[in-house]
Formats: C-alpha cells, structure tokens, sequence
C-alpha cells in the first residue's frame, strides 16, 4: 500500500539495518510514510527538520540512549508534541519500561513485536495525538473567545456605570428610593465586571499567564479592604460580620490587588453560601513564619466527598436555597492559584453538610519591623483629593454612548472635552485641538487605537500629549501592546469618574 502525502509521518529510530527496514516495510505496507535513522544525533536532527506525527524509538542506540533522545524531545518546545514509541529487546523489565514513561515516551513495547501489534499501537497513539491537537486549539479558540467576550461585555458595562455616576453627580440630593435604585444598578454592574475578569483569570491560568506584581505588602490593612469589597454583598444579604485582627503589623511579600481579590473571594462565597441572616466572621494571626487568615460561615457547609474538590475549577459543592444561582464554580479555584503563585496554601474544614465551613490561608510572612512612626492595623484617613485644573481632553470611542457619557464626566470635573468616533476623525480632532489628554478606545471601525496612537506619535506638536487607552480588551499583551504603541496608560472598561479624574490629575501633575 503506497502511502500518500496526507498520511502521518513515522521516524524510525534503529541502529540495526535489519531491524530497522523490517519495521520500515510493517509501516509502509500499513500506509505510513517513514524515514529512517540509525542515531540518536541524527534522529535529533530529522525530528528538528520534518517534525513527524510519531518517533518509533529503539532504546540501545551507538551515541545517545533511547532514554535520553526521548527527553530530549520532549523538553524542547519545537518537538514536545511529537508523539514517541518507545521499543527494545536489551531492557525488558518494568522499571525499564517505567524508565522510559518517565523520560516521556508515550508507549513502551518490548521486542520481538509482532507485526500487526506496532501497527495498531502506531494508529492508537496517533489517534490520541489527533485528539490532543484538536483539544489545544480548541482550548486557543476558546482563549481568543474569552477575551473578545470580555471586550464586548465591558462596552455596554462602562455607559451604564459611568451614567448612573453621571445621574448622582447631577443631582446629589436625590430621594433615598432614587439612590437605592442607583446603588443597585452600580453593584449589579460591578457584579458583571467581576464575572468578566474572572472568565479572564481562567484563561490566564490554562495560559500560565498569570504574574504577580510583588511588593512589601501589610495584611491588616488590606484585609480592611477587602472587607469593604465584600461589605454591599453580606449587607444585601442580611449577615453579620466579625472582624477580628491582631494590633501589630503582618508584612508579606505580595500582590496587593491579587490578595485583596483572595479575601474578596472567600468572604463574597462564604455571603454567598450562606442563607440570609447568617454569621461570617475573618480572622488573622501570626503562626511561626507564617501568616494565618480564616474566613468561617455558619452556611450550607461541604459533603466529606466534595472538600477534596472545592477548589477545582467550575466545581461548587451545592447551593444556598434561596439563591438561583451561585456564580461560575471559578472564584475558589482563583483562590487557590493566587494563594499558590504566593508560596502559600488554601485549605478548608466543614463539620458536613448544613454545618458552615471554615476557609484557611497561609502566607509566608516577612521579617520586617514598623518604624515608630508607622501606624499599625488602624485604617488610615485619605486626605481628600485637590481639585483638578481643567484640561482640553478628546474622547474617542466608535460607541457613542460610551464616548458622551465619559464626556459627560469629564465635563462635569471642569474640563473641555472633545469627541470623535472613528481613527481618521481622532487623528484629524488631535492635530485640531493639540489636547492635553486622549482617552482612546482600541478598537475603532477604520483602523485600530493602537494605530491611531502610532500615528499621533509621531508630530512634535503632539509630544507632550497624554494618550491612555480606554478599552475593554484588558489581557497582559493588550496592555503591554497599548504601551509599545506610545500610550502613556491603559484603562479597563468599565472606568468610573474617580478613575478618569485620578489618571487626568496623575499625568498632569507638575514634574
């Protein structure tokens, strides 16, 4: 049977000609196309260049084993994917055989092998390779999905926020029935948000995309915080809140936003699972090196069957009977990747099920001592933010919804503001006007902002001008092409007006 184009590629790896032409002749007969090596180097080397579907690999080779070829194969990137299979007469025991799995080879048989068992071991290995391939791109697809989802689910999310903002500022006096409807739509939204950004974290996570931006970071006061996070959730629901934490500094090396989003995260859940009225209480201490926080709940609990599998992702141990439904099965799962990326554990405890449940993290701590005018756990008062200066400001954004309501809140700050919706028409408003700051929306009709901001880079009398992108696309390489391009910041949709007015006054600022 003569083997077409189409058909896999096999490498056959045998330093005996016998040997090696006998499995050559099986192969091709089965309708495989083969070539042929009698080294390790050079079966290296022809993997390199015609990256075959399956190595058939004999382990005794002259120059490199078997063994080691495998692991060679499978630690490049280039060739990992190649399936490999591996054979020998010399080493015939299990650990031989458990030596090479674990050197990555895919299959192992021992020689003599009958004809008609390669072939179906060949074809079996390939089908599962023709699977693999098929789930990794569909996993791309479904990456790619993720991230224009999150754009288009942020571009309405940012009108309604920054309206509903917009409707306060306006008239501040409003009925107390009129400020409770505000405050719904403005916790429903930022709702929304967190669901997109955790859809996002899954896609970081199967990426390994996820990185840290680590700094010295006090716990005590970043508990406070994500108290005030989670505090509209456990009001909504009618539960009481405890709080108790050590009058000393906790220091640890951390992502601030990553740990907040951690405690955000259990303290929403255990609100979450437990029915109205219920009692959460968090806690934090010193254990040795380490740094101890509990969330508990008196809520639904977890089966004995299921606390080995809460923090996988998309699983969720039950539901509060009161709720239609309880999320994504994502926010433990982020918990327990945040936690490890720090060097930490996550762990939980529940008597069983209607029984509440406690949610243990620890955290290595750092050996940092408070200066003595340093205030421990107490919340710090913010001094009130100066007034800003106006500015001359162009918004550019093809939603023209988007674009006037953040108009709108600029406006409303004291600046000059200026709209355009496509690219050429921001290119044109910006040689115009000579604005001190665009707000500049990725993804326009004509040409992308990215472009746009190239473009604008590229007059002198634009210089000094301060581009930040505003956009729903929020991944690590939107931000980090957003700043090749020459955009001074990037912004996520949505953006309130305290966001707007911060990042105006930030890069305004006298230097």
């Amino acid at each position: 049977m003569k083997a077409s184009p189409s058909e896999p590629l096999i490498l056959n790896v045998d330093d005996t000609d016998a040997a090696r032409y006998a499995k050559t002749r099986i192969l091709q007969r089965a309708g495989f196309r083969v070539i042929d090596a009698e080294s390790g180097g050079q079966a290296l080397q022809l993997a390199n260049e015609h990256m075959p579907d399956l190595v058939l690999l004999d382990t005794k080779l002259p120059d490199i084993n078997g063994f080691e070829v495998c692991r060679q194969l499978k630690q490049d990137p280039h060739t990992a994917m190649v399936l490999v299979l591996q054979t020998s007469a010399s080493y015939v025991s299990s650990p031989d055989k458990v030596r090479a799995l674990d050197s990555g080879a895919d299959n192992y048989l021992f020689e003599p092998i009958e004809p008609e068992e390669l072939v179906a071991n060949v074809r079996a290995l390939l089908r599962l390779g023709r699977v693999e391939r098929e789930l990794r791109d569909m996993d791309r697809r479904k990456d790619e999905f993720l991230a224009i989802l999150a754009h288009e689910l942020r571009n309405p999310l940012g009108p309604i926020r920054n309206a509903v903002e917009l409707l306060r500022s306006l008239d501040p006096h409003s009925s107390p029935a009129q400020e409770n409807a505000r405050r719904v739509i403005l916790r429903q939204t930022d709702h929304m948000v967190r669901l997109v950004d955790d859809l996002l974290d899954v896609s970081r996570i199967s990426q390994g995309k996820i990185t840290l931006r680590r700094a010295e970071v006090e716990l005590c006061g970043l508990l406070k915080s994500a108290v005030e996070t989670a505090e509209p959730n456990i009001a909504a629901r009618r539960h009481a809140l405890t709080v108790k934490l050590p009058d000393h500094e906790i220091w640890v090396d951390g992502d601030s936003v990553r740990l907040t989003q951690v405690v955000g995260n259990l303290l929403n859940n255990a609100a979450k699972f437990t029915p109205p009225g219920g009692r959460i209480a968090l806690a934090a201490c010193l254990e040795g090196p380490e740094a101890v926080i509990r969330v508990t709940d008196n809520g639904i609990g977890i089966a004995p069957e299921q606390v080995g599998s809460i923090f996988d992702l998309f699983a969720q141990a039950g539901h509060s009977p009161d709720r239609v439904q309880d999320g994504l099965g994502i926010g433990l799962s982020l918990v327990r990747t945040l936690v490890n990326l720090h060097g930490g554990s996550v762990s939980v405890q529940s008597p069983g099920p209607g029984q509440g449940s406690t949610f243990e993290v620890r955290l290595p701590t750092l050996a940092r001592t408070p200066a003595a005018d340093e205030t421990d756990c107490s919340a710090e008062v913010q001094a009130p933010p100066r007034a800003a200066d106006t500015y001359r400001i162009l918004v550019v954004d093809d939603n023209i919804d988007s674009a006037e309501i953040v108009a709108a809140l600029l406006q409303f700050a004291g600046h000059e503001v200026h709209m355009a919706h496509d690219g050429a028409g921001a290119i044109a408003a910006a040689l115009r006007l000579l604005p001190d700051v665009v707000f500049l929306d990725i993804g326009l009709p004509d040409m992308s902002g990215v472009e746009v901001a190239a473009t604008l880079r590229r007059y002198p009398q634009l210089a000094k001008t301060v581009l930040v992108a505003l956009t729903g696309y929020g991944q690590d390489k939107d931000r980090m092409g957003a700043m090749a391009a020459g955009f001074n910041h990037h912004l996520t949709k949505p953006v309130n007006m305290e966001t707007l007015n911060d990042t105006v006054r930030t890069f305004m600022r006298p230097h």
